[in-house]
Order: structure tokens, then sequence, then C-alpha cells
């Protein structure tokens, strides 16, 4: 499952929009219904107006109606990349400490840590 999941977190790299830093993020998010939505980071100019790959799933996800999540993946034309922290705290919104979090130089060396492990003082309602 998690080799499914990072492949199609690899092949949104393609989608990425990314003229400034050149490092082109995709990402694929897993439902707990068994949906899979992706995503990739987007830049602009004004750089606060750039979106990661991560958010740009859970956006789309959201915006379907979908709110329970198991786990994501993450691909970058850079090898391993894990979320920042904008990302971390958005995602911790609708994830509880279980979810899990897939990145790696390529699908034979994946890593996983859950949400509690790369956010474990995260603030959620």
């Amino acid at each position: 499952m998690n080799k499914e999941l990072y492949r199609k977190a690899v092949e949104m790299t393609n989608m990425s929009y990314a003229p400034f830093s050149k490092f082109r993020v995709g990402a694929a998010l897993l439902a707990k219904d068994g949906r899979v939505f992706t995503g990739c980071n987007v830049e602009n100019s004004s750089f606060g107006g750039t979106i990661c790959a991560e958010r740009t799933a859970f956006v789309k996800a959201v915006s379907e109606g979908v709110k329970e999540f198991d786990r994501i993946a993450i691909a970058s034309s850079g090898g391993e990349a894990w979320p920042c922290g904008i990302c971390r705290q958005f995602m911790r919104e609708f994830c509880d400490d279980d979810f899990v979090i897939i990145t790696g130089n390529d699908e034979d060396s994946l890593r996983t840590y859950t949400m509690k492990e790369i956010l474990p003082e995260g603030f959620k309602l």
C-alpha cells in the first residue's frame, strides 16, 4: 500500500509548478474511505501565495467532503521530502496522532512516521 501511494506521489511531481525553487513535490493522500487525493506544489511569484503538495491534496479532499484520512505519501525531485511546518499543522487539523506520513528517496527506501512523531505538540481543537 505504501509503495503504491508513493508511486502516485511521484507521478504528481510531473504536475508541479516550481519555476523558482525547481523543487517539484507530489503528494498522494489516502482517505479512510479508500479514495486517493493527489496534489503538487504550485509556486507563486509572491512566495506567500505558494501552496505545498500536501495542502493541495488535503484541500481537494476537503472540498469533496472528505475529512478523515489514513496516510499521505510525499515525493520530490530532490529525494526525500518531509512536510514543512505549515503543512504539519494543516494536516493536524484533520488527522489523529496515528496518521502516517511516507517519504523516501525512492520506493525501495521509504520511511514512515506518524503525525505524533513529526508534530508532537500540534494544536488541535
